[in-house]
């Protein structure tokens, strides 16, 4: 008769390995040098208009490659992260590491906590499921108020936004000046595979979350990992339609969607 640790071992044979982003998607597009060298001009040049610009933080795939270029070039680019007290806990792993590594260069800002324990005494746990205005609301309390203090004195910002994420992001600039804030999205026209491509080759660390299928990664109420076929998106706010799929990070004052 078999131990149970026998049992455990031969269990384990039948479970499916883990999925390693960087093997699964690291595939760079035939023009990937030339966006490379977009963005690294972009970064530097960013800095030249906008001597305070801040580098916007989700510790997504996206940003953990700005983030690595901005270090390579030596550009004194700040960055902040948004502790929303709903990350999860492969995130927050992450943040921690990258505290480490960054030190005074990254600011955390986290949500007025007065705010928090009133909504969730008011609304309950799961608000964010019973509406859309109360999901609204709490990524207003969360996300959105914490933004506003990070990009305080802040004249631009450098975001993780892609053409490819979403349709309501496929016009996307490399740089935004429709508000007196400025936004510069350096990975504009960079695809999935290029951006793992580029954390491969560079060994750039990442969140373990992406080797779970998420390759969208928000609050853990509202992220789930995505099946086979389904957007890239498809994981952010499931139980919403498409056309409502955004915190307000990135909508204009205006209505339209970047």
């Amino acid at each position: 008769m078999m131990s149970s640790a026998e049992i455990t071992r031969l269990d384990n044979r039948f479970q499916p390995a883990p999925a390693q982003a960087t093997r699964l998607h690291a595939k760079p597009s035939a023009t990937y040098a030339d966006k490379l060298a977009e963005t690294q001009a972009l970064l530097r040049q960013a800095l030249v208009d906008h001597p305070s610009v801040i580098q916007a933080s989700s510790l997504g795939a996206e940003d953990v490659v700005i983030t690595h270029l901005i270090q390579s070039l030596g550009l004194p680019i700040p960055a902040f992260v948004l502790d929303t007290g709903a990350l999860h806990a492969e995130t927050l792993a992450l943040l921690e590491r990258t505290q480490t590594q960054l030190g005074e260069r990254l600011a955390v800002f986290r949500p007025v906590q007065e705010q928090v324990v009133q909504f969730v005494s008011r609304e309950g746990q799961d608000a964010m499921y019973k509406s859309l205005e109360l999901r609204k609301a709490c990524c207003g309390i969360r996300k959105m108020e914490p933004l506003a203090r990070a990009l305080d004195g802040h004249a631009a910002w450098i975001t993780g936004l892609r053409r490819e994420q979403s349709n309501a992001r496929a016009e996307v600039p490399l740089q935004d000046t429709s508000e007196a804030r400025a936004k510069y999205n350096p990975l504009a026209n960079w695809t999935w595979g290029d951006v793992w491509h580029y954390i491969a080759t560079q060994a750039v660390d990442y969140n373990s979350l992406h080797d779970q299928f998420y390759p969208s990664i928000g609050c853990a109420p509202c992220t789930r990992a995505i099946s086979l076929g389904e957007d890239f998106r498809a994981g952010r706010w499931w139980w919403e339609q498409e056309s409502a799929k955004e915190c307000g990070l990135h909508v204009k004052a205006e209505g339209a969607t970047a």
